[in-house]
């Protein structure tokens, strides 16, 4: 697709604006390669000087990615706005799609009883004066986070776990500085990171949460900041454990140059219990979440932290989005107050469960080990991704391929349980079986 793209412009800011235009329309999809800098500016008559400023600037803006011998191409994702077609492979007809990551439509609470509950009490419109944290709102997500453990006197909103976040980086951090990640871990919070133009540090990860002495490594590397996934560990299922949550406060204990930020998005979803690292470090913030138990339209998360730190994400909401809409604050607050739509929640938990242990076990019946200790994914280590997610592609499975999420981890596929059946479990284990070991055509030297 590069290769018919025509670049154009005499100036590294005019180079970057046409590269943008290319992805926005399509015509640069993600992953697109980039001539090398000096056939560009051949081509367009500049130095390559310019096109290289050109480069480096898009990547620093987490546009464009440095590939080693593969050369200078666009992000998998990058932070440009583009048709969502360019986004995605179109999957074969018929194929089942478990690439995207989202919870089960059947298992989310419907919304419209509550909506027109809201509507025949909607009262006065809120004028920008009374914008702001709704009390009663305050009031129950505290008490939710101090059940699990979670101090929680100081709170604010956000737009979702991944706003959190990027608020979290931008009030504390500043371009250039490193993040330390784990490694697979959330592919949205490696584009975010590369947007804001810092320094992703990978740390290993295991059932139990980020390895300790990773994360070590990661400090003497010089992170400023720490984010660790509480529960269903996106792409892995990993849950932070009583004895890794003890090593990882120990090592983090005292720290002052270090914001510890712990995402709990699944909350609920989970179904194992939360062992916080809140207070471990001297900032940090505590993230959670209403996305995955009740719907992703809800773009909505509460966090909890030291006052200074909540006062730097409050501040910053403030003169930006101003506030969450107190309209989604008082929908939020009836869904949890709401026994029907507890039971639901608590159903959809245990579905998961059922369909990510019974899928980890039935390729464990083919000798595969795969990793799902919670949340809806599963994590399934394969030798080739290109050739394991084409053969899954060609019996009719669509998988999210490892690379989305890696930065230094061994190759893999994500699985996502949410569209599937339990009679979908014993087929795909075969099919998944099939893609780890290919069958090779007839006649094929082995």
């Amino acid at each position: 697709m590069s290769a018919r793209y025509q670049f154009t412009g005499a100036t590294a800011v005019a180079i970057s604006a046409s590269i943008e235009s290319g992805i926005r329309t399509g015509a640069l999809p993600p992953g697109a390669a980039l001539p090398p800098v000096r056939v560009l500016a051949a081509e367009l008559g500049v130095s390559p000087a310019t096109v290289a400023r050109a480069y480096q600037e898009l990547r620093q803006r987490g546009v464009l990615v440095t590939a080693g011998r593969h050369g200078t191409r666009v992000r998998p994702r990058p932070p440009v706005a583009a048709s969502r077609s360019a986004l995605r492979p179109t999957p074969l007809p018929g194929a089942r799609d478990l690439s995207r990551g989202e919870p089960d439509p059947r298992l989310l609470p419907t919304l419209g009883p509550h909506l027109a509950a809201l509507a025949a009490d909607a009262g006065p419109p809120v004028g920008y004066s009374h914008s702001g944290v709704l009390p009663e709102l305050a009031e129950a997500a505290r008490a939710r986070l101090n059940a699990d453990g979670v101090p929680a006197s100081e709170i604010t909103l956000t737009g979702g776990a991944l706003d959190g976040i990027e608020r979290l980086l931008g009030a504390h951090l500043r371009p250039g500085d490193a993040v330390a990640v784990e490694d697979p871990g959330w592919a949205n919070l490696l584009d975010l990171i590369a947007a804001l133009g810092m320094r992703p540090i990978g740390v290993p990860v295991d059932d139990e949460g980020p390895l300790a002495a990773g994360v070590a490594a990661a400090l003497a590397a010089g992170a400023r900041a720490l984010v660790v996934t509480s529960r269903a560990q996106n792409p892995t299922g990993a849950a932070v454990s009583a004895v890794r949550a003890a090593e990882l406060r120990t090592l983090l204990a005292g720290r002052r140059d270090l914001l510890l930020i712990e995402d709990d998005h699944a909350a609920e979803l989970a179904r194992v219990p939360l062992h916080s690292l809140a207070g471990a470090a001297a900032s940090w913030a505590f993230v959670r979440s209403v996305s995955k138990p009740f719907g992703p339209d809800l773009r909505l998360a509460v966090l909890a932290g030291d006052a200074t730190t909540v006062a730097r994400v409050a501040g910053r909401t403030r003169v930006g989005a101003g506030w969450v809409s107190t309209v989604l604050q008082r929908l939020v607050l009836a869904l949890w107050r709401d026994p029907a739509v507890t039971e639901l929640v608590h159903r959809a938990a245990q579905s998961y469960e059922l369909r990510r242990d019974g899928l980890v076990a039935a390729l464990a019946e083919h000798g595969l080990t795969a990793y799902g200790r919670s949340g809806i994914n599963v994590w399934l280590p394969v030798a080739d991704e290109t050739s394991a997610v084409t053969v899954l592609r060609d019996a009719g499975w669509v998988v999210a391929p490892g690379a989305l999420y890696r930065i230094a981890a061994s190759p893999a596929v994500r699985i996502t349980v949410s569209p599937l059946t339990t009679d979908d479990l014993i087929p795909l284990a075969e099919a998944l079986t099939q893609a780890t070991n290919p069958t090779p055509p007839p006649n094929f030297p082995t």
